[in-house]
């Protein structure tokens, strides 16, 4: 069969994987064209969501909605829905809603909002006009219900009455076989009438469950008949009181795909082990007649292991319940929420997932490395400015006389620098006048070797602006620098052509007293000072970075003064920050800062 094509503008550039591999081989073979859904239509949501194209792929991203998503998340949304585009076929956002202890409408809302945020849209890659809704293991509750009874029919599965403590013992241990439960042996219609007052409320919680006959004696812990379905009289966030039995995840899942005829079932490492159960029941479900082949196929691939960060759900969650930090959005959290308040595009977390590859095999990757497709994502296109962090006053003590009492001179600086030939650069205005703020730290009263910047006697260029001459300083009664003095060289602005006549040594960055704005900056700082905080059992808050934000008052150009929530800029020297777009608005000024202008944790 031939091979379908594929646009060379989405492909070509694409680094191959094991995952692009079976996609392809499959698409060349047709595995998938003959596929059809043996249920009826009354069975599952996605039947009204328009039926599956043979020709293409369907892949899925199955979040529980019990929590933020978090960096790891963001990779396999970038793979799922990525692969999904790149051929040509459809990802499904489903919501693996089977827990209704721990999951909200909140998470649920959080999740459509990262995935859209990252540049997703399930609406938009293949899915029947009208159907953007997202799907959810909830809506197949009842074939779920089915199934199960299909299996106890066929033998294949028994309601078990043992306590939680006496099946953890029975189940054995990897030298040591499981041991049958002693209600194993019921028969079918037992089973059945059991599993039926179980779903009628008749059994209290925890008083039985329904484990599938697979193998006690199985070297794979995974097939030592697995529990299938609970009791649990919680309820539901879509379903309501409906049901007071539950499906197990790893019960529920497999059905989900088939149900939607997915085609790559794609998860991480760690589900590897219960890709033998997730096949056994696909293959009874087909002998039930419940489902058709060809089922789907479960793929693993290495999971997200980022130096500095964590991504336990649990060890997150007490960082924001123990007030770590300021809850689920702060900037120092890796959550998508976090990241994207701290300033991290779409495209940079597009780029790390395809920099970083996919792989089975288990590695550690540097924050580093994400620092750096964000840097990659911004240097085009993050507007310069200047900013001063740590203010000091710079007095012209000669402006007066030069420049005239009051004058303020205009001075202008490209917006985007490195912008494209023959594209409309813009443009930032901003105005130096007698007084002006600079760093603290450019300005020595003994400077060290190799020192370039403001002392007695040393001249530097203001950027944008005149070539000035230090000459001392002024201080308070204990000892404290007050003020820079320096004196101003005419006729040697930039731009102008005696802009080069006088030698400068250094070209340092400053900010207007007369028209900068103040404004609060949040200079954010890895969470962890441990590359692996939570490696090998340690205890993970010992590693809390102390420096982790730091907030300062300071000094920023005119050109900012109503820029949005969300807006991106490199502050010269100083790295790359974005508005908050939380906090940030047209009377307070609060930016992020996302990271510096190199890696300096190397050191």
């Amino acid at each position: 069969m031939t091979k379908p094509a594929t646009p060379a503008t989405e492909q070509d550039h694409k680094p191959s994987n094991f995952l692009r591999q079976i996609i392809e081989n499959d698409l060349a073979q047709g595995t998938y064209a003959s596929r059809r859904w043996a249920g009826s239509p009354g069975d599952a949501a996605h039947h009204a969501k328009g039926a599956p194209d043979p020709a293409k792929i369907r892949t899925r991203f199955p979040p529980e909605p019990n929590g933020y998503l978090h960096v790891g998340h963001a990779k396999s949304i970038c793979i799922n829905f990525g692969l999904a585009r790149d051929y040509g076929g459809v990802c499904h956002l489903r919501f693996d809603d089977t827990n209704p202890e721990k999951e909200d409408t909140e998470y649920v809302n959080s999740i459509i909002d990262a995935v859209k945020w990252l540049g997703f849209d399930w609406s938009q890659l293949g899915q029947t006009p009208g159907t953007s809704a997202a799907y959810q293991a909830s809506d197949y509750f009842d074939f779920m219900y089915r199934a199960a009874e299909a299996l106890i029919e066929a033998g294949h599965a028994y309601v078990d009455e043992q306590t939680p403590e006496e099946m953890r013992v029975n189940r054995g241990d990897f030298s040591k076989p499981g041991e049958n439960s002693p209600f194993r042996s019921r028969t079918p219609a037992e089973n059945l009438t059991r599993f039926r007052e179980m779903r009628r409320g008749l059994l209290a919680d925890g008083a039985a469950v329904l484990r599938a006959k697979i193998d006690m004696a199985s070297p794979n812990i995974n097939l030592r008949d697995p529990a299938i379905y609970r009791i649990r009289r919680a309820t539901h966030h879509n379903t309501g009181d409906t049901w007071c039995i539950y499906p197990m995840y790893t019960f529920a899942h497999p059905i989900e795909d088939a149900l939607e005829q997915i085609t790559h079932s794609i998860c991480t490492l760690e589900f590897e082990d219960q890709r033998p159960f997730y096949d056994w029941l696909m293959d009874r479900l087909c002998e039930c007649g419940l489902l058709a082949a060809p089922a789907p196929k479960q793929y693993e691939f290495s999971r997200l292991n980022l130096t500095y960060v964590i991504t336990s759900k649990r060890k997150l969650a007490q960082l924001v319940n123990e007030s770590k930090v300021n809850g689920w959005d702060d900037p120092r959290m890796p959550t998508i929420v976090g990241l994207r308040r701290r300033g991290y595009t779409p495209e940079s977390l597009q780029l790390f997932a395809e920099r970083i590859g996919v792989t089975k095999s288990d590695s550690w990757i540097d924050y580093s490395t994400l620092e750096g497709c964000l840097r990659e994502s911004l240097e085009n296109t993050a507007h310069r400015a200047m900013a001063v962090l740590d203010p000091v006053k710079l007095v012209l003590t000669n402006w007066d006389e030069v420049m005239g009492a009051g004058h303020l001179e205009p001075c202008t600086q490209p917006a985007l620098p490195h912008a494209e030939e023959g594209a409309e650069v813009p443009t930032r205005h901003f105005k130096i006048g007698k007084e002006v703020w600079i760093e603290r730290d450019d300005f020595a009263e003994v400077p060290p070797k190799g020192y370039k910047r403001l002392y007695s006697g040393n001249k530097v260029r203001l950027k944008g602006g005149y070539v000035i001459e230090c000459t001392g300083c002024t201080k308070d009664a204990d000892g404290n620098i007050t003020e820079v003095l320096a004196t101003i060289i005419p006729d040697t602005k930039s731009g102008t052509p005696g802009s080069a006549t006088v030698k400068a040594s250094a070209a340092i960055t400053w900010v207007g007293v007369n028209d900068g704005l103040q404004a609060e900056v949040r200079m954010y700082d890895r969470l962890f000072t441990d590359a692996q905080p939570d490696a090998g059992g340690k205890d993970f808050l010992a590693a809390l970075n102390p420096d982790s934000l730091k907030v300062v008052t300071a000094y920023v150009e005119p050109s900012l003064a109503n820029v949005p929530a969300g807006a991106h800029f490199q502050f010269e020297r100083h790295g790359y920050f974005v508005t908050d777009r939380v906090d940030h608005a047209g009377d307070k000024l609060v930016f992020n800062k996302i990271t510096g202008l190199k890696d300096t944790w190397a050191k």
